[in-house]
């Protein structure tokens, strides 16, 4: 044996084995910082099975048996050629402990347990986040929904989806291509189906053309053209649909790009500049089409943390290898959230009906580009002492998008969300990228 690895996460037995049980766990628990994507989810923890691939091309197919609801199943590599190499059992152990349940992973392989151990700690600490922060929804209102969302397949839909069905919702993926399934619909976003969103009671819009990139003339206008127009197509239809809510992403760039040591809140006034304005008119077409019977929100989102995307995408191989260092003199303000808190806002922001217009989706401890690039190297233990020179950002993205992104500096607070006494994960830089990294001390 391997690795048993064993905690015991607060909510009771038959909930922790359902959660498992239900579409996105897999997704769930798989940790950021691995190479490994989903393929394939297990119909079924009896007898389905799971496809994750690998770098190089590699598949890893996971076999399901050993079922015996609530206390047990198993999964088994079963694919070539890395069944012919390696042995993996696992089998995932739940037991009643007063209203609680301890899990327990037993693995039974020749990989040693000091590389196995940060995942299954992240898995035990992803889990109980999730239960808890899925249960104080319920406890708030949360009912199983149909939700309709934009953007599935990107780095927030990619975390968001799979919360909302291991939540008990039923998730629609609006595609533009050809439906797989029952549970995506095609979106043409310049003239969408005006059958589109039936059935649906709530929609979540996260679709829109990457910003990251040098602001020629074509890059900005697909940055707008990707936003503006399919949001209020969108929105129109979800008010004409009868939709609940309509909850759109939206960025903290409508504060511009400097603003010193200014903080910033949902009341402050728009700043200026190109993203400004685009977020600016992003936001009033997701209004526009707001009704007394449909809620919208609008997710000003920070500097979001995970190293599948986002900055952290970019600094985690540079910090790994000891290459990275603040940007200029690092006074820059970096309004940050972890990948984790930023779904729980989206969620929150579909069952709390009073949440409503634009919310700061940042954690409350913003800091300082010097303190975020200091504090990544303490938690990847390497050194941080090749600063960016400042001419760097303006080689790759032009003066315009150095400006608007390398160098935006923001002081953003999440006041409508301290209003409503929201609690987050991870308030704090250092235990969320040891969390998002597998770098926690003693796991």
């Amino acid at each position: 044996m391997s690795l048993i690895y064993s905690s015991v996460v607060d909510a009771p037995l038959d909930e922790v084995f359902a959660w498992h049980e239900r579409p996105g766990a897999i997704h769930r628990l798989s940790p950021p910082w691995q190479p490994i994507g989903v393929v394939r989810e297990a119909e079924s923890l009896d007898d389905g099975r799971a496809v994750l691939s690998f770098p190089l091309g590699l598949r890893w197919g996971a076999r399901h048996s050993g079922y015996e609801p609530p206390h047990r199943f198993v999964d088994e590599l079963d694919s070539a050629p890395l069944r012919w190499v390696l042995r993996w059992t696992h089998s995932h152990e739940f037991a009643a402990e007063g209203g609680r349940t301890r899990m327990t992973d037993r693995v039974d392989t020749p990989v040693p347990a000091a590389f196995l151990r940060q995942m299954f700690a992240y898995r035990h600490r992803q889990v109980a986040a999730d239960l808890a922060a899925q249960a104080a929804a319920r406890r708030a209102g949360d009912v199983p929904m149909t939700i309709a969302v934009t953007g599935s397949g990107g780095f927030v839909g990619k975390a968001l989806g799979p919360f909302l069905t291991t939540a008990g919702h039923r998730v629609v993926r609006l595609v533009r291509r050809d439906p797989a399934g029952p549970d995506e619909r095609r979106w043409d976003p310049d003239a969408p189906d005006p059958g589109l969103l039936s059935g649906v009671d709530a929609v979540v819009h996260l679709a829109g053309a990457s910003i990251a990139g040098r602001f020629t003339e074509s890059h900005r206008r697909a940055v707008r053209a990707s936003r503006v127009g399919p949001t209020r197509a969108l929105a129109g239809l979800a008010a004409a649909a009868g939709v609940r809510v309509f909850v759109s992403a939206s960025a903290i760039g409508i504060y511009g790009p400097d603003r010193g040591d200014e903080e910033l809140t949902e009341d402050s006034e728009r700043g200026e500049g190109f993203l400004a304005d685009v977020v600016a008119d992003w936001e009033a077409a997701a209004t526009s089409a707001a009704t007394a019977d449909m809620r919208v929100v609008t997710v000003r989102t920070g500097l979001v943390q995970s190293p599948a995307g986002g900055t952290l995408r970019i600094f985690y191989p540079l910090f790994s290898t000891g290459l990275g260092g603040r940007l200029g003199d690092g006074r820059m303000w970096q309004s940050w959230i972890g990948i984790d808190d930023l779904v729980d806002v989206y969620h929150r922001a579909l069952y709390d009906t009073a949440v409503s217009g634009p919310v700061n989706a940042v954690a409350p401890g913003a800091v300082r580009n010097s303190a975020y690039t200091a504090i990544l190297a303490k938690v990847l233990r390497r050194p941080a002492l090749l600063p960016v020179p400042a001419f760097g950002p303006r080689v790759l993205l032009g003066e315009q998008g150095a400006g608007e992104l390398a160098e935006a500096s923001q002081l953003v607070r999440p006041a409508a969300l301290a209003e409503l006494g929201h609690r987050f994960r991870y308030p704090e830089l250092e235990p969320a990228l040891r969390h998002l990294l597998g770098r926690v001390p003693n796991a």
